[in-house]
């Protein structure tokens, strides 16, 4: 076991004679005495503690070297007085990797009680931390439980992270992003804007479960994605983090322009596993493009009042063309909700593998929509619905006692149709030119991704303005995390 500190650092090896609750061991860590944590698999004991208590330092650094730690406490008190080094840069986090290094935890305590004290942070392409076993709480405002910048690297096995100020993510990333694959472990959070993930970043979660209190359970910015494999999402926004936000969610995939993120195509696929939303709105998609995938995910709205999609302008981008624009995609997927379609926001919705829908679709006739029913998949009216374009069988509509109108015509129940898919296209703020790069899905960045048959659809921009746009200014506050 390898053990380096940074200046004024205590290392005050430990006895291992007794065990304590997670809750009890975050507050005692000072204590001259073992720790005990049990996670989702394991109980942890450390048999030595570190500390730091001056703001801007770290207690464990790994600066282009490999190192491993195991079986240590580590403590972080301490405020960083620079917030962007600190969220972008990795100031004053408790554990921190760069230039490459690779470094290995296992069976660690990490507890932090200051602001901008990150628990875990890579930062740096080529930087890789490895983190297993181990349980983290952090309670200062701006603190996440594991961190990824600049491209680096996070791979976290069986965790239990648990974070109580605002903007503190359990699974947060910021500017430049990187790869961050968590398999098992719990990720619970409780402060105001503080989902259990936040990425700007190509983050993975498998066989784990996330939740959070009090804000979004996933937030995603700009060009990047979250994938969820059998996991349990468990949101209840209640608490709205900026004056741009007006509406609660349990997802919600937008374009700050803050340049923290790149404009492009974001994307939130879930398969397996579990989504339980209890206030407002299950999705919602503002001034960006998402691709949205649900595969065989039982997810269930608690709020009455809230819809499953809202792709529609909010406070950020350009008036007239920071819509939603997206790709939804259900496969052996059921869907129980109305979706919303505001006047510059644009819909593909693409039903295989017997998925089923049960809901009105852009009842107000605001924006443009396409839907493709393959056979085996339904969708039942519970509301009069529009949409600009359909391809569907003979049976696959169920109206219900309600009307279906397809570019303005009445549809009649039990006839085919065949239409053509929305094009969406995104744009940066300073040039409002195409951007170039790929969705995750095979395509560019805004075309529909492929269809279960392997063909690509065709069509028109929704709205002929492309996708989300800026003028120039400073940017407003984000919904979550950081306003700068």
């Amino acid at each position: 076991m390898k053990n380096k500190t940074i200046r004024t650092l205590l290392a005050i090896a430990l006895a291992t004679s007794f065990g304590l609750s997670a809750a009890a061991c975050m507050q005692t860590a000072s204590a001259d005495t073992g720790t005990a944590v049990t996670t989702a698999n394991a109980q942890i004991q450390t048999t030595e503690e570190m500390k730091s208590s001056t703001g801007g330092e770290h207690v464990i650094t790994a600066d282009g070297e490999t190192a491993e730690y195991s079986n240590v406490s580590v403590t972080k008190t301490g405020d960083s007085s620079k917030n962007d080094e600190a969220d972008f840069y990795g100031d004053n986090a408790a554990i921190f990797a760069t230039n490459g290094a690779t470094l290995t935890l296992s069976n660690m305590v990490i507890t932090t009680n200051g602001t901008h004290a990150n628990a875990v942070f890579s930062y740096g392409k080529g930087t890789t931390v490895n983190v297993s076993n181990s349980a983290i709480e952090t309670t200062g405002n701006c603190s996440g439980g594991i961190m990824t910048t600049g491209g680096g690297t996070m791979n976290a096995t069986d965790l239990t992270v648990h974070t109580t100020g605002n903007s503190s993510a359990a699974i947060r990333s910021d500017r430049g992003g990187g790869t961050v694959t968590v398999t098992g472990g719990t990720y619970s959070t409780d402060g105001t804007g503080s989902p259990a993930i936040y990425s700007t970043a190509d983050i993975t979660v498998n066989n784990a479960s996330l939740t959070s209190t009090a804000s979004e359970g996933v937030v995603i910015e700009g060009k990047n994605s979250v994938t969820l494999n059998n996991v349990t999402l468990k949101a209840d926004h209640n608490v709205l983090n900026s004056k741009n936000s007006t509406n609660y969610n349990g997802v919600m995939i937008y374009q700050s322009m803050s340049g923290d993120a790149d404009v492009g195509t974001a994307s939130f696929t879930m398969k397996d596993g579990s989504f339980i939303n209890a206030n407002g709105d299950v999705f919602f998609v503002n001034n960006t493009v998402a691709n949205i995938a649900l595969e065989n995910v039982s997810i269930s709205n608690k709020d009455a009042n809230g819809v499953f999609l809202r792709a529609a302008a909010a406070g950020w981008g350009t008036d007239g063309s920071n819509g939603g624009k997206v790709n939804l995609t259900l496969t052996n997927q059921n869907v129980y909700g109305d979706i919303v379609v505001d006047k510059v926001s644009g819909l593909n919705m693409y039903m295989a593998s017997g998925s089923i829908f049960e809901g009105a679709l852009n009842a107000d006739n605001a924006g443009q929509v396409y839907v493709q029913i393959e056979k085996g998949s339904t969708w039942t009216l519970t509301g009069d619905s529009y949409v600009t374009s359909l391809t569907c069988e003979a049976g696959s509509i169920k109206l219900n006692g309600y009307k279906l109108y397809v570019n303005g015509k009445e549809y009649v129940e039990g006839t085919a149709s065949e239409g053509e898919a929305l094009v969406f296209k995104t744009e940066s703020s300073a040039s409002s030119s195409a951007q170039p790069g790929g969705n995750g899905n095979g395509a560019p960045d805004g075309q529909p991704p492929e269809l279960p048959n392997g063909e690509k659809p065709s069509g028109n921009p929704p709205d002929g303005n492309g996708g989300p746009g800026g003028d120039g200014s400073a940017p407003p506050a984000k919904p979550d995390e950081n306003s700068n």
